[in-house]
């Protein structure tokens, strides 16, 4: 099996119908597709169920469960995988058209972490894409993160980094990637395919400056190996934090001159 595509699911029924039909309608076979529903009280329990019923060109497992968060939940759906990769897929989130897993696999896929690219919508357009992640560096990691619905995992990587942290809530996706890739030696791929449509409606996007949000990411920052791997670190996000509160200079062109002449002059006086 190559590929094990996870979807999670709570009270999401429309969502979860939308993600269903584009995994099944995929032209890409060798895959199995893993739901895991959290005893969802608006139909999903009972869709979920319903498809277990069915047969399908591809393994299909269902769980419908009371769990304790989202990644707990990821980590039932890994668990249960038997894919050399697996795709985080959840429910609103759709694979935009039938053959862009086969599009993918058609690359010759070498990394223990390949990354695709995503469209990212809004009420249903598109907003923004994401660029083409062709190295992973840190700042990547920092700054940008990694589109996960749009990424394909080694399985191995989990049996040897460990699994979803359960006491997070929004960013154990974020410390799995520093684990594996600052920390750890897994390798990184980008292909130049857009597979993923990622819904702005989620959890995670609505959330992502509330303090419990911050604090996880704070914590994950904290751990004490950033600054093993850059000597200078804890130097260079006290710059960062001093630009980002002159940052908005750079906005406004005529205060910049401004300010330099005002340099000048002072200069001159002295």
């Amino acid at each position: 099996m190559t590929l094990s595509i996870i979807t999670i699911n709570f009270n999401n029924f429309d969502g979860l119908k939308k993600t269903v039909e584009s995994v099944v309608n995929q032209t890409y076979r060798d895959l199995e597709y893993i739901i895991v529903d959290g005893a969802s009280t608006d139909g999903g329990a009972e869709y979920v169920k319903q498809m277990s019923t069915q047969s399908y060109s591809f393994p299909l497992t269902c769980i419908s469960e009371k769990d304790t968060g989202i990644y707990n939940a990821m980590n039932k759906g890994i668990k249960k995988a038997k894919g050399e990769y697996l795709l985080f897929l959840n429910s609103g989130d759709f694979l935009i058209a039938p053959d862009v897993i086969e599009r993918v696999f058609e690359q010759a896929l070498i990394a223990d972490i390949v990354c695709a690219r995503t469209n990212v919508s809004d009420k249903g357009s598109v907003i923004w894409v994401s660029p083409l992640l062709q190295q992973i560096s840190l700042s990547t990691l920092y700054f940008n993160g990694i589109p996960h619905q749009a990424t394909f995992i080694r399985r191995s990587l989990f049996e040897k980094y460990g699994l979803y942290r359960e006491d997070f809530r929004y960013n154990s996706d974020t410390d799995f990637w520093y684990k594996a890739i600052v920390l750890g030696d897994a390798t990184t791929q980008g292909v130049d395919v857009i597979t993923t449509d990622y819904n702005l409606d989620g959890v995670s996007a609505s959330d992502s400056h509330n303090e419990t949000f911050i604090n996880e990411h704070n914590q994950i920052l904290s751990q004490g190996f950033l600054p093993k791997v850059i000597p200078d670190y804890n130097k260079w996000r006290s710059e960062r934090c001093i630009y980002h509160k002159y940052s908005w200079i750079e906005q406004h062109k005529c205060l910049q001159k401004c300010l330099n002449i005002y340099q000048r002059i002072c200069k001159h006086l002295k």
